[in-house]
């Protein structure tokens, strides 16, 4: 019988619907959120004279052999925290970076089925710019994209495009600090913006060509299948330049037919990224073009399977499952190839 590890934070909607799956296919599974280690959990790693010889969570006083671990899935785990009867901020510093360094390379050195990929390959497929270049290599066309912080390349650009432009953050969208919380959306500068330009010396900015839609579209692929799903989101100007400006409105979303050769390029983009689940955002163009924004590997779902019907909670249970049908053959660096 497969057993599943789930990390993840308490409250997570996704690993429910999941683990719902997975009782129903009678799977052996263990929740664990990383943010109780190593306060109120310990992780332990063993080596003999000739190299490893176990790894071991403990939790509530039970013992989970994690050797025998079939399938992982990072889902949406919490960082290490130091306990609460540590008060100086410089050791607090220090059990999060002991902590997370040591967390990190326990689920990354399991010889299991890893979701959506080792913590190495999410880390690695998260950067914008390989995202694009690889994109580009594969056949997807991309929007024409500069990233700086040289005002007078992004004067330039807006010149070279009519004003036609959007501006997005390099890494990070959110922020919060003191209960405050930011979202940085996908956005439109004025001319207005124009005088403020010269902020952009002291952060990077994406910037990209605008890029006309007749709708926009995210792809889930899990495995080796792909769910389509169009997001209508001009039918309002609050949402035109960034879809999750949106609410659900009835009728927003709608399944997608995509083309083959698409498909298999988004399968493709994420495999070579060493994972085998990814969320990627396209645009379709009026003229029937579909551009490739940017790939999430840890992408949200549940909203669209409401929405649409599309039984990607299966896809991730059965891709949680697969491990035990495989040869060791068939798994290169924890991930499906």
């Amino acid at each position: 019988m497969s057993h599943v590890l789930v990390l993840t934070q308490p409250g997570d909607m996704h690993a429910d619907a999941v683990i719902e799956r997975l009782i129903q296919r009678r799977a052996r599974y263990t929740v664990f959120d990383p943010g109780e280690f190593p306060a109120d959990a310990a992780l332990s790693v063993s080596y003999g004279r000739w190299g490893l010889t176990g790894r071991r969570l403990l939790r509530s006083g039970e013992h989970l052999d994690l050797d025998a671990v079939d399938s992982i899935w990072c889902r949406r785990p919490n960082l290490p925290a130091p306990s609460h009867e540590i008060g100086d901020p410089i050791a607090q510093e220090c059990v999060r970076d002991e902590g997370g360094m040591f967390s990190a390379y326990m689920w990354d050195s399991l010889d299991c089925l890893a979701v959506p990929g080792k913590m190495r390959a999410i880390r690695y497929a998260s950067r914008k710019p390989e995202q694009l270049s690889l994109a580009g290599v594969l056949g997807l066309e991309i929007p024409p994209t500069l990233i700086t912080t040289d005002p007078s390349e992004f004067l330039d650009f807006w010149d070279r495009h009519g004003g036609q432009i959007i501006t997005k953050p390099f890494n990070n969208p959110s922020l919060g600090e003191g209960g405050r919380s930011f979202v940085r959306f996908s956005e439109v500068p004025t001319t207005l913006d124009l005088a403020a330009a010269d902020a952009i010396r002291f952060c990077p900015v994406i910037t990209q060509a605008y890029v006309p839609k007749l709708v926009e579209l995210r792809v889930t692929v899990v495995g080796d299948r792909a769910f389509a799903v169009e997001i209508n989101s001009q039918r309002s100007n609050h949402a035109r330049s960034d879809w999750r400006k949106y609410d659900s409105t009835p009728g927003l979303y709608a399944i997608h037919s995509l083309p083959d050769e698409i498909a298999e390029r988004c399968i493709r983009l994420v495999s070579e990224f060493d994972l085998n689940y990814g969320a990627l955002d396209f645009v379709l163009t009026p003229d029937g073009r579909y551009v490739f924004l940017e790939i999430n590997p840890g992408g949200q779902w549940l909203w669209l399977e409401a929405a649409t019907g599309l039984p990607i909670a299966d896809a991730v249970a059965d891709l949680l499952l697969s491990a035990r049908d495989r040869s060791p053959e068939s798994l290169t660096n924890g991930t499906l190839r």
